[in-house]
């Protein structure tokens, strides 16, 4: 099992931290929501919780619930600008559906 980041996302997210003044990486998870059943929630971490797990990808950590890591294990968490916009993009292996706008997906 594992969640990995690519260049571009750990630099962007050690960039948004030693903004920040701290963290030690994401905290990258999922929530009931949207119209195919489940959203990505994604938010920047200070400390590991006893129960997460972690996973260290260039020279960062991503820390999982026990809970949302059978819907995301395998996804690598990618930062992309495509003119204008830029994000987080999830290329998660077990997605099996997403609803038309991309917010929501089905495993």
């Amino acid at each position: 099992m594992a969640v990995t980041m690519t260049e571009a996302a750990a630099k962007h997210v050690s960039n948004f931290l030693a903004k920040r003044g701290k963290g030690i990486g994401v905290r990258l998870g999922v929530k009931t929501s949207g119209c195919s059943g489940m959203a990505y929630k994604l938010e920047f971490a200070d400390a590991a919780e006893p129960e997460d797990r972690v996973f260290e990808s260039h020279g960062l950590k991503v820390l999982v619930d026990p809970r949302s890591l059978p819907y995301i294990d395998g996804t690598e968490l990618d930062f992309a600008k495509e003119g204008l916009n830029e994000g987080f993009k999830f290329n998660n292996p077990n997605v099996k559906d997403q609803c038309g706008c991309g917010e929501s997906f089905q495993v």
